[in-house]
């Protein structure tokens, strides 16, 4: 009995130290978000105060020397481009999880899914590289001067595709195998069941996981730096270059000082922000799906 108490205290104190670390740790991440998000606030507050929020949002004038800072046009840029992004990735990631996950055979899905894998963690540099090599002079033969949204929308969406299909993949992994014999139990096919039953019943991971890689893609800097063309202006089709947020951040933080620099972190603001408001959708749409669905 004595032997038994103290391996049950023993397994006890494990316990309780291996939460005070987990704690621990997640306190730290989520006092390091405030942190930057407290500093961004800060050092955004004298542009803010003087400008107005209304200022950066509906004036398209980026000149700092003059002290105009509008960023709509920077604004409309990124949005322009992770939205065709995710129009490209969200439907391919998807079909690819599906046949990965109820057509291919065991061992092909195997090998397809760690080359997503391999695709999730090549470096964005060498995304941009290859589209500025490849892709830009390619869009350049058909309209434009080829850095533009288009090759902007095409590398972002070719970088998150593997994340979509990954995420996807693990959504439809954790609906019980239970769903799939009722489907078949009912005589219904395989795209039946996958259609009806599966996408339904892993909507809200999907669904969260796609919007995650939406504040993924808003945040990407270099690949896009390179391949759309960094002109600050409304884009009026997807064949004219734009300049995204974190790329405007990139290109001129080296120099920049005085209301130059705080409207820098201003944008930074504006980023976070809008990740923030992701994070929320995602969380929203999982938690209403999971409940009505």
């Amino acid at each position: 009995m004595a032997m038994i108490l103290q391996r049950f205290r023993a397994a006890r104190a494990k316990d309780l130290f291996v939460q005070s670390a987990v704690l621990l740790f997640a306190g730290v991440a989520a006092i390091i978000v405030v942190i930057i998000g407290v500093y961004l606030f800060l050092e955004s507050a004298p542009l803010l105060t003087g400008t107005g929020i209304p200022g950066f949002f509906l004036d398209r004038r980026w000149y700092p020397l003059e002290g105009e800072f509008g960023m709509a046009a920077m604004l409309a840029g990124t949005l322009s481009v992770t939205a065709l992004a995710m129009l490209l990735a969200a439907p391919v990631g998807i079909a690819a999880a599906v046949f990965m996950r109820y057509y291919a055979p065991p061992a092909f899905a195997s090998f397809y899914r760690r080359l997503l894998e391999l695709l999730s963690g090549i470096p964005s540099v060498v995304f941009g590289f290859w589209g500025l090599i490849v892709l830009v002079p390619l869009i350049a033969k058909l309209d434009g001067p080829g850095a533009s949204v288009l090759a902007g929308g095409l590398v972002l969406g070719l970088m998150i595709l593997p994340l979509v299909s990954l995420s996807t993949d693990s959504s439809l992994a954790q609906v019980p195998r239970s769903h799939w014999l009722a489907g078949t139990a009912l005589g219904l096919g395989r795209w039946a069941i996958v259609r009806k039953v599966m996408i339904p019943s892993a909507a809200s991971g999907i669904l969260a996981g796609m919007v995650l890689q939406t504040g993924r893609a808003l945040g990407e800097t270099m690949a896009v730096l390179m391949v759309t063309g960094n002109v600050v202006q409304l884009p009026a089709s997807v064949f004219e270059p734009v300049r995204a947020l974190t790329s405007n951040i990139a290109l001129e933080m080296a120099y920049a000082t005085g209301d130059h620099r705080t409207a820098l972190f201003v944008s930074g603001l504006i980023l976070l922000v809008m990740t923030a408001g992701l994070v929320a959708v995602a969380a929203v749409i999982q938690r209403r799906l999971k409940r009505y669905g």
